[in-house]
């Protein structure tokens, strides 16, 4: 299963464990548990403090294959159905370590909160190997049954264990469900999760908020632009903050990265990481889970901006910078909410696999569209893609690759007009053919929307200048219609919403912001003139 440098990896990391573990499996005759069991014992070869045992005493043994990774002598543990590989082994390995005594990173304030948490908590995770969005939820998850006697956790592959996906209804993943009810659907962090089940997170938070003093420059929003104009504003010795409806932003969205100069290949989530490690290299509050709800600009100039978010709680800051980016543009038609995540999705990597044999569309012809398909049709029965225009807008390469596939019907100049579903699940689409005017339906179980961007700025509008697709109006230094105001990103006028572009914006926006700052007049300098 592993090969030797995953297994000296996998050795050094296992050094750390400093209280002894048993892998306890439930397997039957089939491959998979053959896989599952190669998988334990080469584990449990590595460290004198792992051990393997097998039978029907695991914590999930009506899933098999499965094993439950226990603290010996307790009831401290967390339990994969089905083979952890893929993006989920680091969740194996930090799971491992964890259950082992080694300590989480996660900050302690909020470990504290996990193992304040009064209640019983069984939790279950389907999730997919293609998914990178699923191993933050799997981990934090399982953390939080290590740090909670009272909390448990299951990590189930959905590819694997068919039968319970479709009786549960489960069309996208991460679906997290809790005490057998559905809990929540897509990428949820460690801090999203226990603000949902403890009831007194969102005002304990807002309260630390207001307790925060004003900036010198106040970021809003933790994707790349974000990222790299905190890091610039804190090199310049400023008090900096961010404050972020999730660090990273739509690159925790993004599977493969391959234009990012000076990186042959990552992967959002991993970018987004080190984002993040980078920021907190510099002295930065960072303020996650925090949305942005109305901007109050400063009187006069050099006067404080102040930012109030969802929860009541307000920042300040004598400069902004708005990097609050973009996010999927949905179709807008009828069905689209109702099936969201019943057959409506928006990430063909996570949730593709769930597809597997079964008939879908792709709306959008662009790059990420065609790219959609080109992966769909290995996994689906069939692929239909659909565009509104009179022919497709991918790259040339793309559209060769994509025309090569046996599975796959292309339909131009069509206009999606309802998602069609039975009540529980999609059932198919209609389309109106932009030449003839014919209305026409599909008959199919999933829909991929990949139809661009639209920035987040609505809770800008009337206040800052926005151009008629609601993106920030900015110059070639990153200056917005208010002074001291600044804006960098995919929520601008910039063009080409790419990663490096983005980045490159949000540091001229923090050069331009501290440039702004040396000019203020100072205070007696103010009273001079007044």
């Amino acid at each position: 299963m592993l090969d030797a440098n995953l297994k000296g990896q996998l050795q050094a990391y296992l050094a750390n464990i400093t209280q002894p573990i048993e892998l306890v499996a439930s397997l039957d005759d089939g491959a998979k548990s053959r896989e599952m069991n190669e998988l334990l014992t080469e584990i449990a070869e590595l460290s004198d403090k792992v051990s393997l045992a097998t039978g029907n005493d695991a914590s999930d043994s009506r899933r098999k294959p499965s094993f439950m990774i226990r603290r010996v002598g307790t009831d401290i543990g967390v339990t994969f159905a089905g083979l952890p590989m893929g993006h989920e082994f680091t969740s194996l390995v930090l799971a491992l370590l964890q259950v082992g005594g080694h300590p989480s990173k996660a900050a302690q304030d909020l470990i504290q909160q996990v193992k304040d948490l009064d209640g019983d908590y069984a939790f279950e995770t389907y999730f997919s190997l293609s998914c990178q969005n699923c191993p933050d939820v799997v981990q934090a998850l399982n953390l939080m049954s290590v740090l909670n006697p009272r909390i448990s956790h299951v990590a189930i592959d959905g590819g694997l264990f068919k039968d319970e996906v479709d009786a549960r209804k489960v069309m996208a993943v991460p679906t997290i469900f809790l005490n057998g009810e559905p809990f929540g659907q897509g990428r949820m962090e460690l801090e999203q999760i226990v603000a949902k089940i403890d009831s007194g997170a969102e005002a304990k938070a807002a309260d630390k908020i207001r307790k925060q003093d004003p900036f010198e420059v106040l970021v809003v929003g933790g994707g790349p632009a974000g990222a790299a104009a905190a890091i610039y504003s804190a090199r310049k010795g400023i008090r900096t903050g961010v404050a972020a409806e999730r660090f990273g932003g739509q690159v925790l969205d993004t599977m493969d990265i391959e234009n990012f100069i000076s990186v042959s290949r990552t992967e959002g989530p991993k970018l987004a990481s080190a984002l993040e490690a980078h920021v907190k290299d510099y002295d930065v509050e960072i303020m996650n889970l925090q949305k942005a709800a109305k901007l109050i600009p400063a009187k006069t100039e050099g006067g404080y901006h102040e930012v109030v978010l969802e929860n009541g709680a307000s920042l300040k800051g004598r400069t902004i910078i708005l990097s609050t980016g973009a996010r999927w543009r949905q179709m807008g038609v009828p069905g689209e909410d109702e099936y969201r995540n019943k057959g409506v999705a928006y990430c063909p990597h996570c949730d593709g696999p769930l597809f597997k044999g079964k008939r879908v569309a792709v709306i959008g012809g662009g790059n990420s569209g065609v790219e959609a398909a080109i992966d769909l049709a290995g996994i689906v029965a069939h692929v239909t893609l659909i565009e509104f225009d009179s022919q497709l807008r991918a790259d040339a390469v793309l559209q060769r690759k994509l025309a090569s596939l046996p599975n796959v019907k292309i339909i131009t100049s069509a206009l999606t007009t309802k998602v069609n579903g039975n009540g529980e699940r999609v059932s198919g689409l209609s389309y109106k053919d932009r030449n003839s005017g014919t209305e026409h339906d599909v008959e199919l179980e999933g829909i991929f929307v990949q139809i661009g961007l639209v920035p987040n700025t609505e809770w800008l509008k009337d206040t800052i200048a926005l151009s008629p697709r609601g993106e920030i109006e900015i110059d070639a230094r990153g200056e917005t219609s208010q002074p001291g105001i600044f804006a960098a990103g995919d929520c601008t006028t910039v063009p080409y919403k790419q990663i490096v572009i983005a980045m490159g914006a949000g540091s001229t926006a923090a050069l331009s912001a501290f440039d702004y700052l040396i000019r203020l007049p100072t205070a007696e300098e103010a009273a001079e003139a007044a």
